[in-house]
């Protein structure tokens, strides 16, 4: 067995981060959520927002690759028209692909889906987003539950500071995250709402 492969019986290496970088930090607590959501509940995770923003890039990519192809087959000033045109539906592409991670990711980093234990109903969704402004140390942590049946949708948030996630050599705390991610996902599938 190779050094780099984990066993199920082995303890995961803890996870170091140079807790003076925001960004860093930000990425590394999302991921301590995501493996909670995905590796500790029984769910199972959904990649359909990644895939938008990924068919959107394609596309756009796509338009880019027929211009440079458009433009070698047919020599500059007579592909000029075609040439304008794709360059206008590129920005035209990536002003979509701002709004959509604007206004429908609005920082969601994880969707999973909990299945029906009958199998009758559709699937409830968990989505977790968080935020953390810059030069800031306050991580918010968002956990969205939609029913699949009913479609009615519940939140909660929790803002704390990085350093209650952070131990002072800037390892992530792994036993303070996975208790707080289930007791916030324990209040939303009790159907309590807590802020």
């Amino acid at each position: 067995m190779s050094k780099g492969k984990q066993g199920s019986g082995e303890a995961k290496e803890p996870v170091k981060v140079y807790k003076w970088d925001g960004t860093a930090v930000k990425n590394a607590l999302d991921d301590a959520v995501k493996e909670v959501m995905t590796a500790k509940l029984p769910y199972t995770e959904n990649f359909n927002l990644m895939d938008g923003r990924l068919v959107i890039c394609a596309i756009a990519v796509g338009v880019a690759m027929f211009a440079l192809l458009w433009d070698f087959l047919n020599p500059f000033p007579k592909s000029r028209p075609v040439l304008i045109g794709c360059v206008a539906s590129y920005f035209l592409l990536m002003g979509v692909l701002t709004l959509y991670t604007t206004f429908k990711e609005k920082g969601i980093f994880v969707v999973v889906m909990q299945k029906d234990p009958a199998g009758l109903d559709p699937d409830s969704t968990w989505e977790a987003a968080s935020n953390m402004k810059k030069y800031d140390d306050i991580y918010e942590l968002s956990l969205s539950y939609t029913d699949g049946k009913t479609k009615a949708k519940r939140e909660t948030t929790i803002k704390k500071s990085v350093g209650d996630f952070i131990d002072e050599n800037g390892v992530i705390c792994q036993d303070i995250i996975e208790p707080l991610v289930l007791k916030l996902q324990q209040s939303l599938a009790s159907g309590k709402k807590d802020k």
